[in-house]
């Protein structure tokens, strides 16, 4: 099948399957999967036209709203935090976008901004993970307990069943954010968040993703925040934020004749169709999966694929 916009041609089947297994594995971490599909689309598939990042933001339009309904659903979307999240990044993205274009259509310099973005982020995560947490938190944290609840359903009939803990908001403010999630009361700044939302708005539009796999890690590893409770909060965040990218990649193609600037509609369709199922499945299987397993797996995720990026520019 040929893509006009990518100039690639390749087997339908391939960017589907890409789209749903990347999904399906980091929709459980708050994270869309596009910081991984651009790296297949750019190094698997010869996509690497700026074109790539806007169709990698119509990847998340697509593919985001089956794994934010079913979080909405099971009552873990914390929404003054995805307020908080939308109102820092949407202005970011248009400088973002901008500068993608602008100053970064080269493929490689652009993976050397990719790859180093993705390692420190994933070195803020993995070093949050090694250390070692307070006495006693890995004994009260609600996360364990929801893990064991959930668990506990394998041993009882669906009658006996306790109903899952829904995220209960208790303040929303300029200074604080405040809920609580099966007994734990979590608090976060507002302004902290709102800060490191613009400056992932612009890293985000240049990059081609919503935001959600920097914003993620931070939420975990800075601000503490349970990753069952955050994960629907930065994908709602991303699918806004994608929408204006991919918008302004459209508006901005007419004034860069010389190369494909806007999304290539039936590549980055294909591949959210595919995300779209697996990004459900994500959300419903999340869960049944120990948080400390999922933040490792979105750790893991995040150095390979940075490291792979700034090990090719010297190879």
């Amino acid at each position: 099948m040929y893509f006009p916009v990518a100039e690639i041609h390749v087997a339908p089947w391939l960017p589907f399957v890409a789209g749903f297994f990347v999904a399906f594995v980091c929709s459980m971490g708050g994270v869309s999967g596009a910081n991984l599909l651009l790296p297949f689309q750019v190094s698997v598939l010869g996509f690497t036209t700026p074109a790539v990042s806007a169709t990698n933001h119509l990847f998340n339009i697509v593919a985001i709203p089956s794994g934010v309904y079913k979080f909405i659903k099971e009552g873990r979307m914390v929404w003054p935090l995805t307020w908080i999240v939308i109102a820092g990044t949407v202005p970011g993205v248009f400088l973002g976008v901008f500068f993608r274009v602008q100053y970064l259509p080269d493929p490689t310099h652009f993976r050397i901004f990719a790859g180093l973005v993705l390692l420190y982020i994933g070195f803020i995560l993995v070093r949050s993970l090694i250390k070692a947490p307070p006495p006693g938190a890995d004994k009260t944290s609600s996360e364990k307990r929801f893990q064991q609840l959930v668990q506990s359903f394998k041993q009882k009939d669906a009658a006996t069943r306790e109903p899952l803990p829904r995220v209960e908001l208790n303040h929303f403010g300029v200074r604080s954010v405040e809920y609580t999630f099966y007994g734990e009361k979590i608090s976060a700044p507002t302004l902290g968040i709102f800060i490191l939302s613009a400056i992932v708005g612009v890293v985000g539009g240049m990059y081609g993703i919503g935001g959600g796999a920097i914003i993620a890690p931070f939420f975990v590893a800075v601000f503490r925040l349970p990753v069952y409770t955050i994960a629907g909060a930065c994908l709602m965040g991303t699918f806004i934020t994608s929408v204006v990218a991919a918008i302004f990649f459209q508006v901005l193609a007419p004034f860069y004749p010389e190369m494909a600037v806007a999304p290539d509609w039936m590549l980055g369709t294909l591949m959210g169709v595919g995300g779209m199922l697996g990004m459900y499945a994500g959300a419903m299987t999340q869960k049944y999966i120990p948080a400390g397993l999922i933040k490792w797996m979105l750790a893991s995720i995040l150095v390979f694929t940075g490291g792979r990026y700034v090990l090719s520019f010297w190879m």
